[in-house]
């Protein structure tokens, strides 16, 4: 404990990890007068929604984007007064192309200024990809998916794709819409997912508001929001981060006088704290928790992994006129054009080549190809995108290159929320926090903030302290 602290009895805590679970949780902490370390072995803040330099370019390590649903998260980013760094639609919009032969179909999943459900039905009774029949079975499954009860634990037992089937749907209907939002949102694919955690996307993002599911990126790379300005909101707040610094051990310590617990970094030092956070990935955290600190903690290796790669080609011209699109029977899921964000307009490159364009590409649930030699990726990759994009057939690639994550996500699988951990530990003081935990949610950044949001407030419940009320807009909670 510092000597600050030891004067005022200021309660201390050690956040372990600074994705933005971990940054929830420290701001929350510090905000509610403790005095809190952040701890972050990389040398960055933001966890897997992160940036980083690749000649002039900067480039973020995958596409993440969140929905006007995202509650939690958008609550961050205000917190971080970040606001106008990022964009949200004003409506739903999902160009979805698909070629067959050398034909060209661009369908739209769009929504109208409507009540739910009529918001989709205009997009749904027009949208290309669907016989007319099938647009009535995709009726049918949305119906019966707004009956279901999302607090029945019955349903975490069932897979997504066998119920859809149960409901009238057919491998076309799963392939050009039912996948298409859920491999992007879940990372997995129907037959592969909890039913429960694709209700709670369909039904959130979807089903109960119009305009829940109008799509949200950053308008600038991910770490200056994630980075450089969560960084100077916490400096703001007097915690003190300590990047490039890995805790290897967390002791209980039994005195009655001082905090309960200490934390052992890598060089030796020791951290003691009142309060813990592990807000690491979960491999991390299960390595760091002492032995029966949780219920079922033996099987906390059970919650798999599941990856994504994301695939980045720099063209000499323009071949892309849209901000993205999401294709449809092909290799190639979701394109993003990475041009504004990337500083490539003002780079070396553009003044010899000034139209060119950086596209990247989110591929989801991809465990056969995470780990392809990135020789064999680009001779998938390009002629696919030649083809769904005719003006990249005469164009010259500048760059081609791969980022992987291949524990992006926890895997979705059918009885995955009995091995999510709450917040709280048997042991008082220490708390979980990340997307891998029990929010309800699945692996994203709108998990993460929610994670970081319970482990602060059960850290507030336990000593009696006022925990601020979630009034349910988004709002950073006071």
């Amino acid at each position: 404990m510092s000597r600050q602290a030891e004067e005022t009895n200021q309660r201390t805590a050690v956040v372990v990890g600074g994705g933005l679970a971990g940054l929830t949780a420290a701001l929350r902490l510090a905000e509610a007068d403790h005095r809190v370390t952040l701890l972050e072995a990389r040398p960055r803040l933001g966890g897997l929604a992160f940036s980083f330099r690749r000649g002039e370019l900067t480039v973020d390590n995958g596409q993440h984007v969140f929905l006007r649903c995202c509650t939690a998260y958008r609550g961050l980013v205000e917190r971080l007064g970040a606001t106008e760094q990022v964009e949200i639609q004003p409506r739903l919009d999902v160009p979805v192309l698909a070629v067959r032969g050398d034909r060209h179909r661009l369908g739209r999943l769009r929504r109208a200024a409507l009540p739910v459900p009529l918001h989709l039905a205009a997009s749904l009774a027009s949208y290309p990809h669907l016989a007319p029949l099938d647009r009535l079975r995709v009726v049918r499954g949305a119906l019966a998916l707004q009956r279901l009860d999302l607090a029945d634990p019955a349903l975490d037992q069932l897979s997504f794709g066998s119920w859809l089937r149960a409901h009238g749907q057919n491998e076309r209907t799963i392939a050009a819409l039912w996948d298409l939002v859920g491999v992007a949102t879940l990372n997995a694919r129907a037959d592969e997912v909890s039913l429960a955690l694709a209700a709670m996307v369909f039904k959130t993002g979807l089903l109960m508001d119009p305009g829940a599911s109008d799509i949200g990126t950053a308008a600038v790379p991910l770490g200056v929001v994630h980075h450089d300005a969560a960084l100077a909101q916490l400096e703001r707040a007097d915690v003190t981060v300590r990047l490039r610094t890995k805790a290897v051990e967390i002791k209980t310590v039994s005195a009655t006088v001082g905090p309960p617990h200490a934390v052992r970094l890598e060089n030796g030092e020791l951290l003691s704290a009142d309060v813990v956070v592990l807000a690491g990935a979960q491999e991390s955290a299960a390595a760091l928790l002492p032995p029966e600190a949780i219920d079922g903690q033996h099987r906390l290796a059970e919650l798999g992994t599941a990856p994504i790669l994301n695939v980045h080609v720099v063209y000499d011209r323009k071949v892309l006129r849209r901000p993205f699109f999401a294709a449809l029977d092909s290799p190639v899921q979701w394109v993003f054009d990475r041009t504004p964000h990337s500083g490539l307009a003002g780079s070396t490159v553009a003044r010899t080549h000034p139209g060119a364009q950086y596209l990247a590409l989110s591929q989801s649930a991809v465990r056969d190809e995470i780990d392809l030699p990135v020789s064999e990726l680009r001779a998938r990759y390009l002629p696919e995108l030649m083809r769904l994009l005719p003006a990249a057939r005469g164009a010259e690639v500048l760059d081609f290159f791969v980022t992987r994550e291949r524990t992006a996500t926890f895997d979705p699988a059918p009885g995955t929320a009995a091995l999510r951990p709450v917040a709280a530990t048997r042991i008082p003081g220490l708390l979980l926090a990340g997307s891998w935990t029990a929010t309800g949610w699945p692996a994203t950044m709108e998990s993460a903030v929610r994670s970081g949001h319970a482990a602060a407030d059960a850290a507030l419940r336990a000593t009696g302290s006022r925990v601020p009320v979630d009034r349910g807009d988004g709002r950073w909670p006071r």
